[in-house]
Order: structure tokens, then sequence, then C-alpha cells
């Protein structure tokens, strides 16, 4: 079975940046779109960004000024970069992506952790 692979997690400053990226582990067809979401300890996971197969962006407040989504569509490859990391965006980062073929599914990658610590 397809799965989403997620890199790029790890300790970083406050202040700091990091890319997470995330893949499929094999061929997906009829990718809808995808996504990032993150989790905080004892804190419901919650949406950060999306963006369609077009290229069409959508950012939660969660996402909004420091982080950037992006997407290689020829890598079905979908990037996060964040930029002047706070300790509160210390979560498991997971991505999602949605595909319409042949039936309607969502995928989801097992979470990257991300820590923001000095």
């Amino acid at each position: 079975q397809v799965q989403l692979v997620e890199s790029g997690g790890g300790l970083v400053q406050p202040g700091g940046s990091l890319r997470l990226s995330c893949a499929p582990s094999g061929s997906i067809f009829g990718i809808n779109g995808m996504g990032w979401f993150r989790q905080a300890p004892r804190k419901q996971r919650e949406l950060i960004a999306t963006i369609t197969y077009d290229g069409l962006a959508n950012y939660a407040d969660s996402g909004k000024g420091r982080f950037t989504i992006s997407r290689d569509t020829a890598k079905n490859t979908v990037y996060l970069q964040m930029n002047s990391l706070k300790p509160e965006d210390t979560a498991v980062y997971y991505c999602s992506l949605k595909s319409d073929y042949p039936e309607t599914t969502d995928y989801w990658g097992q979470g990257t952790q991300v820590t923001v610590s000095s």
C-alpha cells in the first residue's frame, strides 16, 4: 500500500528555518491536493496549509506569514518551508494527500517531529 513519507524535521533554534518534504512511496493517480497538518503535545491536530494540484495554496491561521507550502507535480512532492520558528511550533508534522482515482482516498504520512528549542 502506498504511503506518504515525510522528511526534514529535527531540532532547530528559535528563529531558525526548516523545510519539510513529503512524497508518496509509490504511484498515486488523480491527485487532487496535498496539505500539511501538525499536532502538538496534548493538542488536537490542526491544519497548516493546503495546495491544489494546480498550485493554489490556502493557509490556516497557524500557517500564515511564516510558512510556505509548495509542490512539485513531477515528483508528487509537497514542501513546507518554515521560517522564524518559535517554540510553540514544536509538534509532529503530518502531510496529507487526496486522490480522486479510482475513488476518493485520503493518504497520511506517519509524521516528522519538529522541535524548536534553544
